[in-house]
């Protein structure tokens, strides 16, 4: 391997001042190549024929997002292998998730793209044209080869596969009927729905330890404090997953009067996103406390809240804003957490009033055995992961498809899905007298607080917006998938990420 064809960024950048005052023409290529094949060499082979030197870059680690098990080889890989062509002059490793920084700071004559990128409205990231513009704007051109091409994650599904036989056997099945550029299609429909999220706040907060064993004197495990970090969960992580779908998104909900955290909540919730906050009275936003290990295990949780807060208003000032303003809204996502703010009121309100209502009821130990779904009247698709459908059903021992049935009958839903963790999710689509199975699509968990929200928030927009069951459950699981992923709420589920993934899938 050549390995000194390698540099970083500013030395790549010095490299290519240089040879622009000689006179030379600079070509770069730009990807993940995460298996190098025929098409890639054949691609690289023909950008170099554009100018006099040719620089390869690749995609760091932490940036490819695209979908499970990907990267299948490191960075650092991928680029030395990159070094073996002869065609390629320098090798870079780009920390950043597009090449427009890269194509400010190297300034390229020629930025060189394979042929099917010619489709720019194609393009899921639409990346490809702010790159068109970036290299354009230093008197730079982009190239199309017309190379011979392959799909790196065909090859790679094909032969590096990183799920069971079981769901390598559903993908190829929903391929079949289901293309990802249709998925992206019906995904994209989603976006004039007016929503809103009604629920809890949550501040979620992590403490990052290191075990130091047993105390001395007791038997009591120590940590050293590492350092901590602070999310916004509960209705607000699923307004944020929301909001990168939906143009129009609302949030109702109530904060503390102390202890409110308003400010960061402000700050973490996304620009399209109307919040409207009523408030406890002489209690805090909920906060959940979680000292957690290096790889995310938890050793202990404190709740801070007030058990039944009451409003500072008595709830009216909420009652009023819903009669005032349900009939505005297509969908609505009542996100209760069971921590107070859902009244059995507002309850009454969002079952008689709402065009589309979609609920989860979360058992969590602030409310373990009093919060199941049958406080609702009605709701037209219910989310549930297995103990609290079959705790709401006083039944441990049915088959899953019984218990199922029971409830969506007794609330009149039309849908309902049981999310089951490693085991996928099942969906009961009463219209149909169908049930619609999906497998954990995900190779790897990272931390699986909020995998739930993420796909009650994609699973209600595709139901709400018309999409058929089977879509509704692969969309949310994907969404699920990506979330796992995810350290808590760090960040929502993105349209762009979430259709990549889909594209991976489905190849």
């Amino acid at each position: 391997m050549s390995t000194h064809k390698i540099l970083s960024l500013d030395e790549l950048a010095a490299v290519t001042e240089n040879l622009r005052a000689q006179g030379k023409r600079v070509v770069l290529c730009h990807g993940t190549f995460d298996l190098m094949h025929t098409g890639h060499i054949r691609y690289l082979q023909r950008a170099a024929k554009e100018g006099d030197v040719l620089i390869a870059t690749v995609t760091a680690d932490e940036f490819v997002n695209k979908g499970p098990g990907r990267p299948v080889f490191g960075h650092q890989i991928r680029a030395e292998n990159l070094t073996a062509l002869e065609c390629v002059d320098y090798v870079a490793i780009n920390h950043a998730l597009t090449a427009i920084e890269l194509l400010d700071q190297l300034r390229p004559a020629v930025y060189a793209k394979g042929g099917e990128y010619r489709d720019h409205p194609g393009d899921v990231t639409g990346n490809i044209a702010r790159e068109k513009e970036a290299v354009e704007r230093h008197g730079g051109d982009i190239f199309y080869t017309d190379e011979i091409t392959f799909s790196s994650t065909s090859l790679l599904n094909e032969h590096f596969g990183v799920f069971p036989p079981d769901t390598r056997a559903f993908l190829q099945t929903f391929a079949k009927q289901w293309s990802d550029k249709r998925i992206h299609s019906l995904i994209d429909s989603l976006s004039d729905l007016k929503v809103l999220v009604v629920g809890d706040a949550i501040i979620d907060q992590y403490h990052y330890v290191t075990p130091l064993g047993q105390t001395g004197k007791g038997n009591v495990l120590a940590v050293q404090y590492r350092n901590e970090e602070q999310f916004a969960g509960g209705s607000l992580a699923v307004v944020n997953h929301v909001s990168q779908f939906a143009k129009q998104v609302t949030l109702l909900t109530a904060l503390g009067d102390h202890d409110s955290h308003e400010e960061f909540i402000r700050s973490k919730l996304k620009d399209n996103v109307t919040p409207v906050f009523t408030y406890f009275a002489d209690a805090p936003t909920v906060t959940k406390r979680r000292f957690v290990d290096n790889d995310l295990a938890k050793f202990f949780e404190i709740y801070f809240f007030k058990e039944d807060p009451q409003f500072t208003d008595g709830g009216e000032m909420v009652l009023q804003w819903l009669d005032e303003h349900l009939s505005e809204f297509d969908v609505v996502i009542a996100a209760d957490f069971g921590n107070g703010f859902i009244s059995d009121k507002m309850v009454k309100k969002l079952t008689e009033k709402s065009a589309y209502l979609a609920v989860n009821t979360q058992i969590n130990s602030g409310n373990r055995g009093f919060h199941v779904i049958d406080r609702y009247q009605r709701a037209d698709f219910i989310s549930l992961n297995e103990p609290e459908l079959r705790l709401a059903a006083h039944n441990k021992h049915s088959s899953l498809e019984e218990v199922c049935a029971r409830i969506a009958d007794k609330l009149g839903a039309r849908h309902l899905a049981v999310t089951r963790g490693t085991k996928g999710v099942l969906m009961r689509d009463v219209g149909q007298d169908h049930y619609s199975r999906v497998p954990a699509l995900s190779s790897r968990v990272i931390d699986r607080i909020g995998a739930g929200d993420a796909f009650l928030s994609l699973s209600a927009l595709c139901l709400a917006g018309g999409l058929e069951a089977d879509v509704a459950n692969f969309v949310g699981s994907v969404a699920a998938a990506m979330d796992v992923q995810i350290v808590c709420n760090r960040e929502p589920v993105s349209s762009v990420g979430l259709k990549k993934y889909v594209s991976t899938l489905l190849k």
